[in-house]
């Protein structure tokens, strides 16, 4: 099945667990501004309670679900349906967050069900030699992002994008690649982003930004000035 593109640059914004209800769909509706007065495409990982609400109220975002099971139809009880996601409007799925880790085979299937049913996959490697191995099971998108870094503050350098992302292109250069962990703000967004990334992510620094509409204009003006100046 046809999947929708996600375009370079683009921001991922996954507000985990630090909110719900009714701040999940106002941060969902700023992302949605700043994506279309940007023109950066911005994939949104909403808790899979909230899909089809996000999906209802946005019209520019990328709804991702931040995990599902790689079940069928049938027996399964509180999995996670492929078909239940596509059902409910998400355009795709986060796979092996370091918060929700899978072995190499189940992240594998999951992949191969996610293809079968026509939803992006965007899965996340915490080391150069994991971004590789994962970039043999062709998802469309990588994170790479070191997990001592996430949640601290204290974004990664250079050096580190650029070597993440030789480690996927080498194998599948058709891959993007995301290179995140502790993204505050908008100059470590554009630090990012000019670095040679194609694009990054925050999840704590938006949610828990005092002016989180703010933080969120902020952040995505960051990623189309660092990819003007790039290109």
């Amino acid at each position: 099945m046809n999947k929708r593109k996600v375009n370079v640059p683009f921001f991922e914004i996954g507000p985990k667990s630090y909110l719900y209800g009714d701040d999940i769909l106002e941060l969902a509706k700023a992302a949605d501004l700043a994506s279309e007065k940007y023109g950066v495409d911005i994939i949104f990982t909403t808790p899979v309670v909230d899909i089809r609400r996000v999906k209802e109220a946005t019209k520019n975002i990328h709804v991702f679900a931040p995990h599902m099971d790689p079940i069928y139809p049938g027996r399964g009880l509180a999995d996670i349906l492929p078909e239940s996601l596509k059902a409910a409007g998400a355009d795709g799925v986060m796979l092996n967050h370091v918060e929700k880790p899978l072995t190499f085979e189940v992240l594998a299937e999951t992949i191969k069900r996610a293809d079968e049913i026509g939803l992006t996959t965007i899965v996340c490697a915490d080391s150069l030699a994991d971004a590789s191995k994962i970039a043999g099971l062709k998802p469309d998108i990588i994170v790479a992002e070191p997990s001592e870094l996430i949640g601290t503050g204290v974004s990664v350098g250079k050096e580190y994008v650029e070597a993440a992302t030789k480690s996927v292109k080498d194998v599948d250069a058709d891959i993007l690649v995301l290179t995140a962990a502790g993204i505050s703000n908008g100059e470590d967004v554009y630090n990012t982003i000019i670095a040679g990334a194609d694009a990054t992510g925050s999840s704590s620094g938006v949610a828990k930004a005092e002016d989180r509409a703010a933080m969120v204009d902020e952040m995505i003006a960051a990623v189309r000035r660092a990819w003007n100046e790039r290109h």
